[in-house]
């Protein structure tokens, strides 16, 4: 008996031990295997740091490769200032440095680009490897470092990051791994230079993938030309460009020939990859902003330059905050975890700053297939082949899954497995495919050596996707800005809808000339800027679509035009500038068409909003009583484009064309419901949805008590969407179309003000911290100081041996023999 019962002890402590072992299936979801996870000599307790000091005063550690001993200071943020006596051991250093705080962040981040999530996630993820890899990410990425590979210093440069990388992840051993790897059951895996290229097509897919083609033509198609060219104008004469006409281009008539008419047969209407969410589109974007002003507008008499890029508000942050020291250079910044050199910065003579430049580099090309196999297609009249590539994909717990994608002259026919969708006979022209100079690698190491606009200008030449405006400031007294990046050279509307692919006069007639990208020094007015609004003004002489903001650039504009003796204070309170140039244009606009036919109660929700500011601050409710007015008026004006109605998602106009209605076109067809015998007019839109808001709040008496940052939270989500490492704010303010461009899950990833005085002095905050492990104090320390609108001093040191009390920890990397 004894016997029997110790074989059934045997048994159930067996089967327990395999089940610890075992990822337990919840939802959609699985939780770790809890053998693994709760492991006491390698579960997820190993991942705690202490809330004191996490650096010794005084350290050594060892790293293969290097030239020379390399010394590294940890200030407070637990930000890494690298002391290096060459190029190649800074880098070095930091991509062991990087990788020692943000591995999973790379690790995920990569394996998304590449589209290799699966291989961890399993079947959840498929269908999103599949679509990165149908739309060629990874391809690009291969072409990429093989130009990269041409040039020997940018080839070093790559071998010398992932040769830190890979010696950080030779150190440890599983207690060590970032608390991700443990929870999702997976090891990291070595680092190579295509993973920081897939980082850089990551960035790229961000910001250079907008286009609407394909809702475009389907809306032109149902509206004919001459209304959708009414609804849909490409340029708002209020806007402020970048780069304005001072008869810089005059005389010059670069464009092609007009696009001869290629109207094709009307796209099926199938699934979509346009979304409407309800209300008016978000055309103002994810946000950025950068300006650079000129001496004679600061108290100091010299430059002052402030950069602010909106993005995706992740946990860890998307920035790394660092300081690269050698003989050459000098500079301080963010950098991008799994890139080297600092994207965002200063060194001690210069400062530069990025924001997207938004236009449309994508198109798309229908295709005539020769036969129904669609192994050859028609170009130019002959009959051409299709190339093919095999997609492997791995997937976790079955069998790997192999997609064939077929590639044409324009690119891959991205959608071809779908046999619903209407594009799926077309094929994808994107510029993110065509390969990066060989010195890309290089941009942002020589701009850490530039002191003026020439260095600046050379330094710059080789950035080509994603195009940027960068902005520049120097302590010798220049400000300047220069739109950057490789521009498709279309002619006048070509782009905007689905194109013939059968012929090759449909093709880009190349790239705008480096020359001629608008780019502006010195100007009178004291200052440059840019807010992802228009590159130029219509004068520009060559065509150029995009999805641009309209209202952010008109109030910083504002703002910048009146500044006078202007400080660090100055900029950061125009960087939380909550002011919505949007809403001021559009609720004069409602209240003067709603008119008096509010009273009584009524007048509550009408009052508010005549006593605001335009401010969405985050303790004022009329801006929740706002957006809901708007959206009712915009969405009772668009009523016979309804997706319900028409078949399809059809694009939308832009707030600003609307609310140009509002003002100054009532009897706009538009504003008539069809439905009904009379004839609805602006007015009669405006009443009825003040009348259906009415209602909404009656319906719902709690939402009469929310404030602005109650009603629309803050999201801080951990990239891996693990419930607990976020955070969620409800007492910030801003709103997209203001130049604090906060929405709930976007908003300012990095606040950055620098004045170029006799020495560098700079301010910097990130929604985040330095730390990619949850358990870290420095894992999250910055964000209530980013959500209450403070800045840190960044502490700029020219040498090791600089005393400061702000220093907490000092370590000397010597060469492993």
């Amino acid at each position: 008996m004894m016997k029997f019962l110790g074989f059934l002890l045997s048994f159930f402590l067996c089967g327990l031990i395999w089940g610890l072992h075992q990822r337990i299936p919840v939802g959609n979801q699985q939780l770790p295997a809890l053998g693994h996870f709760f492991n006491p000599f390698s579960g997820f307790w190993r991942n705690a740091e202490p809330s004191v000091a996490v650096f010794p005063p005084s350290a050594e550690w060892t790293l293969s490769g290097l030239g020379g001993e390399v010394e590294v200071l940890f200030d407070d943020l637990m930000v890494p200032h690298i002391f290096a006596g060459n190029e190649l051991d800074a880098v070095r250093v930091q991509g062991y440095l990087v990788a020692r705080d943000r591995l999973w962040q790379m690790d995920i981040s990569t394996r998304k680009a590449a589209g290799r999530l699966s291989e961890v996630l399993g079947e959840r993820t498929l269908e999103i490897d599949r679509m990165t890899r149908r739309q060629g990410l990874g391809w690009a990425a291969e072409r990429d470092l093989a130009s990269w590979q041409q040039d020997a210093r940018a080839r070093a440069v790559m071998d010398a990051f992932t040769q830190g990388v890979n010696a950080y992840i030779a150190s440890l051993r599983p207690a060590d791994y970032p608390i991700e790897f443990k929870i999702m059951g997976y090891a990291p895996e070595p680092w190579t230079p295509l993973k920081s290229a897939l980082m850089a097509e990551s960035m790229a897919e961000t910001l250079v993938r907008r286009e609407y083609d394909l809702a475009s033509t389907q809306t032109r198609d149902l509206l004919g030309q001459e209304v959708y060219d009414a609804l849909f104008p490409e340029w708002n004469p209020e806007q402020q460009p970048i780069v304005p006409d001072q008869g810089q281009w005059a005389g010059l008539a670069a464009n092609p020939a007009p696009l001869r008419d290629t109207l094709l047969a009307p796209l099926s209407h199938g699934q979509q990859m346009t979304r409407r969410r309800p209300g008016a589109p978000e055309d103002y974007q994810d946000g950025s902003n950068n300006w650079a002003v000129s001496g004679a507008r600061t108290r100091s008499g010299k430059p002052m330059l402030a950069n602010d890029p909106h993005l995706t508000l992740n946990l860890p942050s998307i920035w790394y905050q660092m300081q690269l020291h050698t003989p050459a250079f000098n500079c301080y910044g963010v950098s991008l975890p799994g890139v080297p050199g600092v994207i965002i910065g200063f060194n001690e003579h210069m400062a530069w700053g990025i924001t997207n430049a938004s236009h449309d580099v994508a198109d798309w090309y229908r295709i005539q297939w020769s036969n129904d196999q669609r192994t050859s297609y028609r170009y130019d009249g002959a009959d051409r082949p299709v190339t093919y590539r095999v997609e492997t994909i791995g997937v976790k717990g079955r069998a790997p899954v192999l997609d064939t994608v077929t590639y044409t002259v324009w690119g891959p026919v991205v959608h071809e497995r779908n046999l619903e969708h209407p594009l799926r006979d077309c094929a994808f022209r994107w510029l993110v495919h065509d390969q990066s100079a060989p010195m890309y690698p290089l941009v942002f190491l020589n701009l850490a050596k530039s002191t003026g606009w020439d260095d600046y200008r050379q330094a710059i030449a080789p950035f080509d996707v994603p195009a940027q405006n960068m902005v520049m400031a120097t302590r010798s007294g220049s400000i300047g800005i220069t739109v950057q990046g490789h521009f498709p050279l279309r002619r006048p509307g070509q782009g905007k809808f689905v194109q013939d692919g059968s012929q090759s006069e449909n093709a880009w007639q190349g790239r705008i000339p480096q020359g001629m990208n608008p780019a502006l020094k010195n100007p009178e007015q004291g200052f440059v800027f840019s807010a992802n609004q228009h590159s130029t003004s219509p004068t520009y002489p060559y065509y150029y679509h995009g999805d641009f903001e309209d209202f952010r650039g008109r109030r910083i504009h504002e703002r910048l035009n009146t500044l006078q003796g202007a400080t660090l204070d100055t900029l950061a309170a125009m960087q939380q500038d909550n002011f919505s140039r949007r809403a001021a244009d559009a609720l004069p606009a409602m209240l003067h068409l709603l008119g008096s036919r509010a009273t009584g109660e009524d007048r509550q929700i009408v009052d508010v909003l005549h006593n605001w500011n335009f401010r969405y601050e985050a303790g004022q409710r009329a801006p929740i009583f706002f957006e809901y007015w708007f959206d009712a008026c915009y969405n009772a004006t668009w009523d016979e484009l309804r997706a319900d109605a028409i078949g399809f998602e059809p694009r939308l106009p832009d707030s600003w064309r609307f609310i140009d209605m509002l003002r100054h076109d009532t009897l706009n067809v538009f504003f008539d419901n069809r439905e009904t015998p009379p004839k609805e007019t602006a007015g009669d839109i405006v009443r009825a949805a003040y009348d259906s808001t009415l209602a909404h709040f009656a319906a719902n008496p709690d939402l009469l008590l929310y404030t602005w940052g109650q009603y629309r939270p803050v999201e801080i989500k951990h990239m891996g969407r693990i419930d607990g490492f976020g955070r969620t704010l409800t007492t910030v303010g801003g709103h997209g179309s203001a130049p604090n461009a906060q929405k709930d899950t976007h908003g300012p990833s990095w606040r950055m003000l620098v004045a170029l005085d006799d020495s560098v002095y700079a301010r910097g905050v990130y929604p985040g911290g330095q730390s990619g492990n949850p358990g870290s104090p420095y894992y999250d320390n910055m964000v209530d100081a980013w959500a209450a609108g403070q800045y840190f001093d960044l502490l700029f040191l020219s040498s090791p041996s600089i005393p400061t009390t702000r220093v907490l920890g000092r370590v000397r990397l010597k060469s492993q023999k």
